[in-house]
């Protein structure tokens, strides 16, 4: 498996470690920091067991006393200073990742065509950049500092023990804690799976949730919160099932790592009181002992949450992984043609079929759009004007050689220059969550706001944005949902006609939801680009295509009629049908 990371190509086993390469000076230091620091920790038993000893040896003057206290004042500041340190930083590494992670997703996004977007919930890619970021961001942050923590502690209290009291007796209660990897090896698999089916189930979770917030209108005008409530409670009590199984698995463990430390720990008392009875160790040496066998404990534990935070963290990188491993359908040529692009479209026998289709949804499509005029496509829902659309912004590819712009197939150039040169308007006029000047000027960020003024102006929206609390700087909700379906029309042909490097304009049925009179003035700013761009306009209102240069008729994706709106109406036919049903007001399409 191979994924993109930050422009380079990696395997399945390369994505952290790449990351920790690029920063392995940040993670050397800090955890070189934190050995020092549990070095230091495993002094103050050692300094209190001389202590007691220098009591029992009725040494302990005022001075020696001073003496302990200022020792153990050294080592605790040193202690907290480097352990603080180590912690800070990788802490802060793990935040990098995260931050690099999301960025990583999010641009690997934007190079997927839509087709993965119609097969892949919103609320389930919301999950990746969520949940499986957090999970191993935390991995590398607390599970790495505490992995560190534990196994320097571990390392350092054992080192003390052989060296300064006795080896038999921490050897003897060491006995019980060498089943712990025993624990580990039966119990991992377990914690794994189970992980995988919570982050599943929580994904599942923000695909219902996205869903239903989406839906929250059609909800409540049918009355279906009770329905929509009983829904999220299944699949939240399904969660809440998968998290108490993974719950019950990991007290499992969490419960046995101090049983067997206990043991050790009740060993250790029997054998070290022995010992201290018959003077081969020292009452102070007894007593430091049982610090460190208390300190034995606390790594053990810290090994247990850092498995359970990479079991965690292992479903989470597979989920990254799969994203990551999908190759966008859509790419550049490898040799792209370059030229400055005039903007003439040529359909030559076009037919094309939808993945997983049966049907074709257009059928040997030929028209030429040369530069400067404009083409009409009218048709009922489903008759091929918006796979058009698709097709020449190569949402999906077309056959070789059956589109084309200025002589030059579309799939011969870079996807970045085909579509800086078409300016689209959807018919649903899609706008961000951000103010009005900031959607109009999207595809424009640098413009000045007197080229936002003429856009507007030409898109007849300026007088409702003059009307606004904040004129151009006013929020218009998520989607724009404080407009009118007519005002974010208007709003997205205004991000359109900025497009100043677009020699192609098209619309598809981006008027149906404007008033008669602003398609008019619309329309007659459309007259006013002819000759200077090439426009393509799909529409159920013929109204919009009156003074298109030529028009075609599509039904089942093939052109049934082609020619100019006088000629069509003359010849009697489809269009000339369609013409008569929306003069009289009656609706368009049966």
């Amino acid at each position: 498996m191979r994924w993109l990371f930050r422009g380079e190509i990696l395997s399945s086993t390369e994505l952290i470690r790449s990351f920790m390469f690029k920063r392995k000076w940040g993670y050397l230091s800090a955890i070189l920091a934190i050995g020092v620091s549990e070095f230091f920790q495993v002094r103050i038993p050692h300094i209190l067991g001389n202590f007691i000893n220098h009591l029992k040896a009725g040494g302990a003057t005022e001075h020696v006393i001073l003496g302990f206290a200022s020792e153990l004042a050294v080592v605790a500041a040193g202690y907290v200073l480097l352990f603080g340190f180590g912690q800070t930083r990788i802490g802060y590494l793990g935040r990098i990742l995260e931050f690099e992670l999301r960025q990583t997703l999010f641009s690997h996004w934007e190079t997927l065509s839509s087709r993965y977007f119609q097969q892949h919930s919103v609320g389930d890619l919301l999950s990746h950049s969520l949940n499986d970021v957090t999970s191993l961001r935390q991995a590398m942050s607390m599970g790495l500092n505490q992995i560190s923590q534990a196994a320097f502690l571990f390392v350092a209290t054992l080192y003390m023990t052989f060296r300064t009291i006795d080896v038999k007796l921490t050897l003897f209660s060491m006995v019980p804690i060498l089943f712990i990897p025993a624990v580990i090896a039966v119990i991992r698999p377990q914690v794994r799976m189970r992980s995988r089916l919570v982050q599943e189930g929580l994904s599942d979770m923000s695909e219902l949730a996205e869903e239903s917030f989406q839906a929250i209108r059609l909800i409540k005008a049918t009355s279906n919160e009770p329905v929509d409530v009983e829904r999220f409670r299944r699949l939240t009590q399904e969660i809440v099932d998968r998290q108490m199984r993974l719950v019950r698995i990991n007290t499992l463990f969490q419960a046995l790592v101090p049983l067997l430390s206990g043991v050790g720990f009740t060993v250790g008392l029997v054998y070290g009181g022995y010992l201290v009875i018959h003077a081969v160790i020292s009452l102070g040496a007894f007593v430091a002992f049982t610090v460190y066998l208390s300190m034995l404990v606390q790594p053990l534990m810290q090994f247990g949450i850092v498995i359970n935070l990479f079991q965690n963290a292992s479903a989470s990188l597979m989920r990254i992984q799969v994203l990551l491993a999908v190759t966008p359908d859509i790419t550049d040529p490898d040799c792209p043609v370059e030229r400055d692009w005039v903007g003439e479209v040529s359909v030559q026998h076009l037919t094309f079929t939808y993945p997983g289709s049966q049907h074709a949804a257009l059928k040997d499509v030929t028209v030429t759009v040369p530069k400067g005029t404009t083409l009409g496509i009218v048709g009922r829902t489903g008759a091929g004007k918006t796979t058009f659309m698709n097709l020449l912004l190569r949402d999906y590819d077309p056959p070789r050689e059956s589109m084309c712009i200025d002589g030059v197939d579309v799939r011969d150039m870079r996807l970045s220059d085909l579509r800086d040169l078409v300016a689209y308007v959807p018919q649903d006029g899609f706008l961000f969550s951000t103010t009005i000047g900031q959607n109009i000027a999207f595809s424009q960020p640098n413009v000045v706001p007197k080229a936002v003024e003429r856009a507007a102006m030409d898109s007849r929206i300026w007088d409702t944005i003059r009307d606004m609390p904040d004129g151009i700087e006013t929020e218009i909700g998520e989607r724009g949902v404080m407009l009118s379906g007519g005002q974010r029309q208007r709003t997205a042909i205004a991000r359109a006609l900025i497009k100043s490097k677009a020699n192609i304009l098209v619309l598809d049925d981006s008027l149906s939801a404007v008033d008669t009179r602003t398609e008019s003035d619309i329309l007659q700013v459309l007259r006013k680009v002819r000759g200077e761009k090439t426009v393509i306009i799909a529409a159920h209102r013929l109204s919009a295509l009156r003074d298109a240069d030529w028009i075609i008729v599509l039904d089942k994706g093939e052109v049934v009629e082609e020619g100019t709106h006088s000629a069509l109406i003359r010849r009697q036919g489809l269009y000339a049908n369609l013409y008569r049903i929306q003069s009289g007001g009656e609706p368009a399409f049966g």
